[in-house]
């Protein structure tokens, strides 16, 4: 059972390792413009992983409401 599990730890790892590796390569962590569609877009990518180098481009898009005047 310890086994598995720690495979099952490495291969998760690697995953978002890639997704972080790729969230990079699209200029994501550059960019100062932060706002909550930035993030998620960012999280989405890392969750994706290698479906990234597959055509997987993920976007977020989240408005926030604005405090009236």
């Amino acid at each position: 059972m310890g086994r598995g599990s720690s495979i099952g730890g490495i291969i998760v790892a690697v995953w978002l390792i890639i997704g972080v590796i790729a969230a990079g390569q699209r200029g994501y962590f550059n960019s100062d413009d932060a706002n909550c569609a930035k993030a998620g877009t960012i999280v989405v990518t890392i969750i994706a992983g290698p479906l990234n180098y597959v055509g997987l481009n993920p976007k977020i898009k989240c408005e926030l409401p604005q405090p009236s005047p």
